[in-house]
């Protein structure tokens, strides 16, 4: 069999393979928080007392953190792994780092922490792509392709989404392969797609005036942008802030195992209390954005900051707990919260918008913007939306908020160069 055709039916194979393995590693996320929560958190965690919802995110976490204990590969990310497997061209986990990683991240998004599921979801086809790179027999030199056709099969079968995939694989991991090897991620990617397709829901807007522009919303957009650009600077500041104050517990002296269970306890009981408070402030984000894209309730501005605030600070808190996931669709639920509250503060000056286009803007920008993938981010409002208002506004936001922020960063650390450099006589 020639090379181009056995690399062929590899992205194939590992795309069909990917999108069914994603897609059981999403429904047991749910249905551990199903199981746990007994029926859909959003409507039980309010009437559950609130030492069962302490006593499931902590022995939850504490789970998780004693598999890390006995594992530490399975507390890593997922996108960092392939870009350092892409890097040295050889695969940094087994197959039973990826199964403890598959149950504790399912573990952590099911039992309510602020964490996604697209880190593991790369992991998995990566591991699957590695497998049937072995099987074909495929030049060493090749693995690297095999490797970015995993990851993007990945990421598009969890995001539902197949161009996205492709895209956030590129920018995340397989920069490198875009010239010679992109027709195999996009083989890889679409069939995953078609298979999770079938399996999964994929994020749709539901109001999308397809190519109609309305030059109000983008005159709008100008008045969103400053507002978008001081929440991501929250998010940075308070997360930080938050792991900052954590980070500063003593924790020394413990034995490791002593420790994971003090960090379960802190990192369990304040995510109970938050999920108490409000069960969207945990769990992944995904029914977050999902029910504010398609204006299926209102949610009253003070409230919204409230959320805001609860998902942040749940983010931070799930971080510090080891709980195991990515940061994709919690950021996206961010700033979706963020982008309906200014469409609600808008409609209250007697300005018309609609809250939910701004809600699809924000989480696109959001993750865009802190994660530093804005072509990923240009594209997912495309594929998620099929609407120019939000597309149109998405690329111009995502290029003028990711420019201020690194601009005020950048002096920031200027700043502090500055003031740490020795003064000379």
């Amino acid at each position: 069999m020639k090379l181009n055709s056995r690399l062929f039916s590899m992205s194939l194979l590992v795309g069909l393979s990917t999108g069914f393995a994603v897609s059981l590693y999403v429904l047991l996320s749910r249905a551990i928080s199903l199981a746990l929560y007994l029926g859909n958190p959003e409507e039980t965690i309010p009437k559950l007392p609130f030492w069962y919802v302490a006593f499931v995110t902590t022995s939850s976490i504490l789970i998780v953190n004693l598999i890390i204990l006995g594992n530490e590969k399975a507390k890593e990310y997922g996108i960092r792994e392939i870009a350092k497997a892409l890097d040295e061209n050889r695969l940094t986990f087994t197959l039973g780092d990826l199964a403890l990683k598959i149950v504790a991240s399912a573990l952590s998004i099911g039992s309510g922490f602020a964490v996604g599921n697209e880190g593991p979801s790369a992991a998995i086809g990566a591991m699957i792509a590695y497998r049937f790179h072995n099987y074909f027999r495929l030049p060493r030199e090749l693995l690297k392709v095999a490797i970015g056709v995993g990851a993007s099969s990945g990421i598009a079968a969890v995001f539902v989404s197949p161009i996205t995939g492709i895209l956030f694989a590129v920018e995340n991991v397989a920069y490198r392969l875009i010239r010679d090897f992109v027709g195999f991620m996009i083989i890889g990617s679409f069939s995953a797609f078609l298979v999770a397709l079938s399996l999964l829901t994929p994020l749709i807007f539901k109001f999308s005036t397809g190519k109609i522009v309305r030059l109000d919303y983008l005159g709008l957009l100008f008045l969103f942008i400053p507002v978008l650009t001081l929440s991501i600077y929250l998010y940075l500041i308070l997360r930080d802030k938050v792991l900052f104050y954590l980070n500063g517990i003593a924790l020394e002296k413990l034995s490791p195992f002593h420790r994971a269970i003090l960090v379960s306890l802190i990192g369990g009981l304040t995510v109970a209390f938050l999920l108490k408070i409000s069960p969207f402030a945990g769990f992944s984000g995904h029914g977050v954005v999902e029910s504010l894209i398609n204006g299926r309730f209102h949610i009253p501005l003070l409230s919204i900051a409230l959320l805001v605030l609860l998902r942040i600070v749940a983010n931070a808190v799930s971080l510090y707990a080891n709980a195991v996931g990515g940061l994709f669709i919690t950021l996206m639920s961010i700033g979706a919260l963020v982008g309906y509250g200014f469409g609600e503060w808008a409609n209250s000056l007697g300005i018309e918008a609609e809250p939910f286009y701004f809600a699809a803007i924000g989480a696109s920008v959001f993750v865009g913007v802190v994660m530093k993938i804005p072509f990923t981010a240009v594209v997912l409002s495309l594929e998620t939306t099929y609407d120019y208002n939000v597309v149109i506004s998405v690329g111009i936001a995502v290029s003028l908020v990711g420019f201020m922020t690194n601009s005020v960063f950048e002096l920031q650390k200027g700043i502090l160069k500055r003031r740490e450099k020795p003064e000379t006589a």
